[in-house]
C-alpha cells in the first residue's frame, strides 16, 4: 500500500530539437507519444535493452529534482566531468508529497561522491563530520559492494525519494536480496524507489512498477514478461544448450 508518493507521474513538457541525441533516443520518442507515464507503485523500476535511454530518463529525472548529476543528495554540487545531458530541461514531473530525505545513487560515479564526502570533510567545521552519516568509515575503505550497501544502510533514513541507477553492477546476488530487504524497511517508513536495472533479481521486488523500454513502446509489464527476465530462465534452465547456440558458429 503506497502512504505517500514523492513523484506522481513524468511526462515532456517539449520535444528535444534535431540537432539533440535526445531526439531520437527510443525512450524520450515513446515517453512523448505516451504523453505522460504515471508511477503507480512506490518502487518504480526501468528495464530495457542498452541505448534505450533508461538511465538517461532516470538521471533527467534525479536533476529536474535538484539532485546532482553525479550522485549524492541535493546539497552535492562537485562535478568530474560534465557529461548529463539536457533532457531534464525537457521534463515534467508531477509531484505529490515533498520528501524529507533524498539520494541519487549511481553505481557508476559512486568513487566521485566518496572522494568529495573526504574533501568536504577536511574543511574546519563546527557540524559532524558528513562521513558519520554514511557509517563513519571513509567509502574508499571499503569494496564497491560494501560503500553501496553503507550508502543504503547507514545514509537512508526514510521519508525519502530514493533514485538508483543499476545497483546490481556493486552487488552480488546476496548483496542484491540485502538491498532489496532494506527497500523493503524503508518502504514502511514512507520511501520511494526509482531505479534503473538489468536484473531480474530486483525486477522480482514484490508490487513494484516494472516499465520496460523498448524501441517501439515504454509501459508497464509483469517482470516475468521483459526480455531480461526470459533471456535470464532459458540461459538457467539449460546453459548448455544456450551456449551451443550461442557459439555454434565459432
Amino acid at each position: 500500500m503506497i502512504i505517500k508518493k514523492y513523484i506522481e507521474s513524468i511526462g515532456l513538457k517539449a520535444y528535444p530539437p534535431e540537432d539533440s541525441y535526445l531526439h531520437d533516443l527510443p525512450a524520450i520518442r515513446n515517453l512523448w507519444k505516451a504523453g505522460a507515464l504515471a508511477f503507480e507503485s512506490n518502487v518504480v523500476i526501468f528495464v530495457g535493452e542498452n541505448g534505450t535511454g533508461k538511465s538517461t530518463l532516470l538521471e533527467a529525472v534525479a536533476v529536474a529534482l535538484g539532485f546532482n548529476a553525479e550522485g549524492g543528495t541535493r546539497n552535492f554540487n562537485f562535478e568530474t566531468r560534465a557529461s548529463h545531458s539536457d533532457l531534464y530541461q525537457y521534463l515534467k514531473i508531477s509531484r505529490g508529497a515533498y520528501p524529507k530525505d533524498g539520494f541519487f545513487l549511481r553505481a557508476e560515479s559512486l568513487y566521485n561522491v566518496a572522494s568529495n564526502i573526504e574533501e568536504l570533510d577536511k574543511i574546519p567545521a563546527c557540524a559532524p563530520r558528513i562521513i558519520d552519516s554514511y557509517g563513519g568509515v571513509s567509502l574508499h575503505q571499503r569494496s564497491h559492494g560494501e560503500t553501496f550497501l553503507a550508502l543504503v544502510q547507514n545514509r537512508f533514513g526514510g521519508n525519502g525519494l530514493y533514485i538508483l541507477d543499476e545497483p546490481e553492477a556493486a552487488l552480488s546476488p546476496s548483496r542484491l536480496m540485502t538491498l532489496m530487504a532494506e527497500i523493503h524497511d524503508l518502504l514502511k517508513k514512507d520511501s520511494q524507489f526509482i531505479i534503473a536495472t538489468h536484473s531480474p533479481i530486483l525486477m522480482a521486488f514484490p508490487n513494484a512498477q516494472v516499465i520496460e523500454l523498448t524501441s517501439d513502446a515504454i509501459k508497464t509489464v509483469p517482470f516475468r514478461e521483459t526480455e531480461h527476465y526470459k533471456i535470464t530462465k532459458q540461459f538457467l534452465d539449460n546453459p548448455e544448450r544456450m551456449l551451443k547456440y550461442l557459439f555454434e558458429d565459432s
